[in-house]
């Protein structure tokens, strides 16, 4: 087990150091929930991103498994959905080598996946709790400023948008964006309908988590 798990840390070392090391994919996870949903989001934040802050990411991202060792060949994964998450007992164990191992998770809750998902991760993580980001943390500071934290994108319950991480050593290794959405924000303008405005916002926001996930 344990030569397992250096070589899957080795894997994960190599992959953001190599100059190919450039890629986003989505997580699928069981529990019935939609991982799949945004399917137009991260193809147009990969295309923002490429263009505003230089990255060379592939603009069609892949899709893998939460159990599975290709989980290490990527950099940065995104996780959204709308409903239950449930992660095996391989799973939970990959997923938290992954992370202590130099990768990073987004999860953007595409509303209603918080208890479930809160539930999971003291599973993967039952050694710490999601603490709020400050909003002088630099993630709110890459190429673009967001000076009072995460942008309000949709309204969900109402309630005040909140990044939430869990830190390994002073890393941040896993964003989890509530009541805000910006995967939404992300989705092609015929979507959802919102404002230019507040497409950009999204855009901009979802641009820094990938700068800042790319150099930590």
């Amino acid at each position: 087990m344990k030569k397992q798990l250096f070589l899957m840390g080795t894997l994960l070392c190599f992959a953001v150091t190599a100059t190919t090391a450039q890629q986003i994919a989505v997580l699928k996870y069981g529990g019935g929930g939609d991982w799949y949903s945004n399917p137009t989001a991260l193809p147009n934040l990969i295309r923002f991103c490429n263009a505003q802050i230089g990255t060379k990411i592939d603009p069609e991202p892949e899709t893998v498994e939460a159990g599975s060792v290709s989980l290490f060949k990527y950099p940065f994964l995104h996780m959204t959905g709308h409903g239950n998450v449930f992660f095996n007992e391989g799973e939970v164990q990959n997923l938290r080598t992954y992370l202590l191992s130099g990768g990073f998770l987004h999860i953007d809750d595409n509303y209603g996946m918080e208890p479930y998902l809160k539930r999971e991760l003291a599973k993967v993580f039952p050694d710490r709790q999601l603490e709020e980001l400050g909003t002088d943390h630099p993630i709110f500071s890459q190429k673009f400023n967001f000076p009072d934290g995460l942008p309000k994108i949709h309204e969900h319950d109402g309630k005040r948008p909140q990044a939430l991480g869990i830190f390994d050593k002073g890393r941040l290794v896993l964003l989890y964006t509530y009541e805000c959405d910006l995967g939404d924000g992300w989705e092609d303008p015929s979507v959802h309908n919102d404002p230019e405005e507040v497409r950009t916002k999204a855009l901009q926001m979802g641009s820094n988590i990938v700068e800042f996930a790319f150099k930590s």
